[in-house]
């Protein structure tokens, strides 16, 4: 500096500040927001989600509903009554031989020995049979010293 009314010369410049007032109070506005518009967001992604369950849902509740439907409609047909009652219950005509053909090994084997007694059933051991039987086992399991 000069005295009495000269020039003035910097020696340095002056730093800017990083941040003004401004841009700070802009970024928190920014972040309020941001922080606002979070919660609806998620509660609309949510909907999003549901809406999506339950038209997937609808869409199979139709498709049961069309199976349902033929199956309804082919009970409409005589022949296809005719059909499952031959099938379902063994039915037939008047004056038809209706032979059942069954394919059951083991059922056939079972019938084939049921001429003959079946065995008594063997009693239980009385209670303390098997409680002295369970003592003899646990000592035996226990090392000697």
């Amino acid at each position: 500096r000069t005295a009495a009314g000269g020039t003035i010369r910097r020696l340095t410049a002056p730093h800017p500040r990083r941040f003004t007032g401004r841009a700070t109070v802009l970024f928190a506005v920014l972040i309020a927001l941001a922080l606002a518009y979070t919660y609806p967001v998620r509660v609309y992604l949510d909907q999003q989600v549901d809406i999506e369950r339950m038209e997937a849902a609808q869409a199979d509740q139709r498709k049961l509903i069309d199976e349902l439907s033929a199956k309804a409609a082919k009970w409409e047909d005589p022949a296809y009554i005719e059909t499952q009652a031959r099938e379902r219950f063994f039915m037939g005509k008047p004056g038809e031989t209706l032979l059942v053909v069954l394919s059951d090994p083991e059922g056939a084997a079972r019938d084939a020995g049921a001429g003959a007694p079946p065995a008594p059933p063997k009693a239980p051991d009385p209670w303390y049979d098997t409680l002295w039987s369970s003592v003899r086992a646990a000592n035996a399991e226990r090392p000697d010293k």
